[in-house]
């Protein structure tokens, strides 16, 4: 397999990832039927942990000294709401004071309290992403388990007037996995929303989350194309709610875990023996000392740089659009 395509490039930056994903909290208000928290509650990886918040604050620091020039974004996300965590919202406010650069969140809009929401808005948050799923009330029922659309459409709204009146400069994004029981509505969600003023609708697809959804995991190891490296390895590192540094953002069952946060650095990792090695597990297609990456058959969801548009580019139109 040649490696020519691969590796350090364009926003992708050898000294530092270009993101940083922040998992601050296993726990979520809701049971989404395309997401395998459901399942993870119930099994033995699941502890209903917080990030602790001096680990928050190292990051940041970390990213203020290290990450200038290489770091695009922080990203608050990935295996639990991290509106619910009890600092949630003082951690997102200090990342975006202190990180010098672009900070996001990634949340299911269901308990964005007026008064704190607005706080961050006046602290100067980049970019609110609202994973959404439906169009009609019925559908995010059934698709969105234990919330209610008209709560979460009208904390949107009031979102974006909020932006609106006070002229910040924080970008509200929408989003909709696309699957079986909402892809007849994917296009009226997506003029509903632009419509009303979303910055950018975000119709994204559904991937096996790297093997925890078992039946979506069967149907991508079907596809008959060789191989390539998966992006992440080369753009992205996580710090999850345990406090472990990991390489996958999907990883519901502590696979990709390789450090303790409270003792090592990720400036001194990224570059270490580590990463240096799945690298090349990747650029080799040996994946025998790599079991997690061996085993995951959402590869082909990553784009790199020249695949064609991922959510590194909306951001980078964003981080475009601040500069002019």
């Amino acid at each position: 397999m040649s490696t020519l395509n691969y590796g350090f490039q364009d926003r992708l930056h050898a000294e530092f990832p270009s993101q940083i994903l922040m998992d601050i909290t296993e726990v979520c208000n809701l049971a989404c039927v395309h997401c395998p928290h459901p399942t993870f509650k119930k099994s033995e990886h699941y502890g209903a942990r917080y990030l602790d918040p001096v680990l928050n604050e190292k990051m940041v620091d970390e990213v203020a000294r290290y990450g200038q020039g290489h770091t695009q974004y922080i990203r608050y996300a990935s295996n639990g709401e991290p509106l619910v965590h009890p600092q949630g919202y003082d951690m997102i406010e200090h990342a975006v004071l202190h990180s010098g650069v672009f900070v996001t969140i990634t949340t299911n809009g269901t308990i964005m309290n007026e008064k704190r929401t607005q706080r961050l808005l006046e602290a100067g948050v980049n970019m609110i992403d609202i994973s959404i799923d439906a169009h009609l009330p019925e559908t995010y029922a059934k698709v969105r388990v234990g919330g209610d659309l008209s709560v979460t459409r009208g904390n949107v709204l009031r979102l974006i007037e909020w932006v609106r009146a006070g002229k910040a400069s924080t970008k509200v994004v929408v989003s909709f996995v696309e699957q079986a029981d909402n892809r007849a509505e994917a296009a009226d969600f997506e003029k509903y929303w632009q419509d009303k003023g979303a910055d950018s609708v975000i119709i994204r697809r559904q991937h096996s989350c790297s093997g925890a959804m078992p039946e979506l995991a069967a149907l991508a190891r079907q596809r008959s194309e060789a191989r390539r490296p998966c992006l992440y390895p080369w753009e992205r590192i996580c710090i999850n709610a345990r406090g472990d540094l990991a390489f996958c953002p999907s990883d519901w069952v502590h696979g990709s875990s390789f450090a303790d946060y409270n003792t090592s650095s990720i400036h001194e990792l990224w570059q270490g023996d580590f990463y240096r090695q799945l690298r090349a597990a990747h650029l080799n297609n040996d994946y025998s000392q790599h079991g997690f990456c061996g085993q995951c058959p959402d590869w082909a969801s990553t784009r790199w740089p020249a695949d064609g548009r991922s959510y590194a580019d909306l951001i980078g139109d964003f981080l475009g659009g601040n500069k002019s």
